[in-house]
């Protein structure tokens, strides 16, 4: 029998299933390849990475630099969180939000990517369903099902403004359902619910049942006027069937600090630090005193950074719309443009012929230099998006350089 056992494991797989089914970040795929393009020597523009192109604000690495010149800071701390930065994130969600917590309902994770897995792995048993609406942020169904849970798309276009409704919702919902994903300010549409879009789909969660996963990462990126509606407040009918994922990356242009958190009931919190604390401990000390001063400090950084994301948001769409094929909606929050080019596919541009998003951002990327992340990483094919986080600079020439390479399709 043993013998037997042997040669069977030693024609199985090197990798499991479970890993090997995994799609790789489409998002940072496309930022690297730009970047090795652009190492290698050529003058690439990225349009790929959600990632503000300011620094991190002085203030936030001032308090980074202090807090590694004390020996505390350099042994483990708490695997949830320091108890100081977690009664921050407490006060700021009450600031922010309205939204009371107690410092023991936040658990402080290695950015939001983890706070999203510890979500859905703590929540979903085999087989547990998942409403996503659609287009999605890439890692949201491939955490969902390494979690064991199954993403069902409720795909919104950009004739409803890519908001789902509660009809639409109503009609993915099955005896499985047990989570409904909201997501506004929205990766990677920019769409913004409004305060009666977002109370009547949280009424209606709750009216079935559902657990709700809010991620509020953009909270603060909102434009036009247009308000940031926390479903946690909204809806206090929700009552602690409610989980809110957040971070300090995009609101302090502090992607590379990692750290995230979500605030969720006692037991949820509890459940997934025991998670947390087998996979990973506690976030980095350091990176937590900088997050720590972030959210405890004011809000001017980020009111000076949405001046600029504003100017470049209303030129890449301008410079979106004014392609033949290409049809652009305003978006409303966030640092991203997603751009409708299913009048560009199956069209002839530089002899080539592309029948899909995928085929149309490769050509994009090998023939003028300007890398896109196509529809099929967020869902359905035929759209394209574009991040406006980076430089004024850059985005006029990347849009030029699309307006230039697409106006050829005929």
């Amino acid at each position: 029998m043993s013998a037997e056992l042997t040669a069977k494991n030693s024609t199985g797989r090197r990798v499991s299933a479970r890993i090997a089914a995994i799609a790789e970040s489409a998002t940072l795929a496309v930022d690297a390849k730009a970047k090795a393009l652009k190492a290698a020597g050529r003058p690439v523009i990225g349009f790929g990475a959600g990632e503000p192109d300011f620094p991190t604000p002085s203030y936030i690495v001032d308090a980074a630099i202090n807090a590694a010149r004390q020996p505390k800071f350099h042994r483990y701390s708490p695997a949830a969180g320091l108890p100081e930065l977690k009664a921050a994130i407490a006060a700021k969600t009450l600031r922010d939000s309205g939204y009371p917590v107690d410092p023991s309902q936040v658990l402080v994770t290695n950015g939001g990517k983890q706070a999203v897995y510890e979500s859905f792995a703590t929540l979903l048993d085999p087989g547990d369903e998942v409403l996503l609406p659609t287009p999605y942020w890439t890692t949201y169904p491939e955490a969902i099902r390494l979690a064991g849970g199954v993403p069902v798309d409720v795909f919104a276009g950009p004739e409803q403004g890519y908001l789902v409704t509660v009809e639409q919702l109503e009609a993915a919902l099955t005896p499985r359902t047990k989570i409904l994903l909201f997501v506004s300010p929205s990766n990677p549409t920019g769409a913004v619910y409004s305060p009666e879009q977002t109370r009547e789909i949280g009424l209606w969660a709750a009216s079935k049942g559902l657990w709700v996963i809010t991620d509020e990462i953009y909270e603060h990126l909102t434009y036009d006027a247009v308000p940031f509606t926390s479903i946690a407040t909204a809806v206090p009918e929700l009552g602690d069937k409610v989980v809110i994922l957040n971070g300090v990356a995009k609101t302090y242009a502090m992607t590379g600090w990692r750290v995230g958190w979500m605030i969720a009931a006692p037991d949820v919190i509890k459940a997934a630090t025991n998670m947390q604390s087998h996979a990973t401990s506690n976030v980095a000390n350091v990176s937590q005193m900088a997050a720590l001063a972030a959210v405890a400090g004011p809000l001017t950084a980020v009111d000076e950074m949405k001046v600029a994301f504003d100017r470049r948001r209303k030129a890449m769409v301008a410079g979106l719309n004014a392609i033949d094929g290409v049809e652009c909606p305003t978006p409303h929050g966030a640092f991203y443009a997603y751009a409708d080019v299913r009048g560009l596919l199956g069209k002839e541009i530089a002899g080539e012929r592309p029948a899909t998003s995928a085929e149309l951002a490769a050509l994009i990327l090998e023939k003028v230099e300007v890398a896109v992340v196509p529809g099929e990483a967020f869902g359905p094919s035929g759209y394209i998006r574009l991040s406006y986080a980076l430089g004024d600079e850059d985005l006029a020439t990347g849009i030029s350089r699309l307006q230039e390479f697409l106006g050829t399709a005929k």
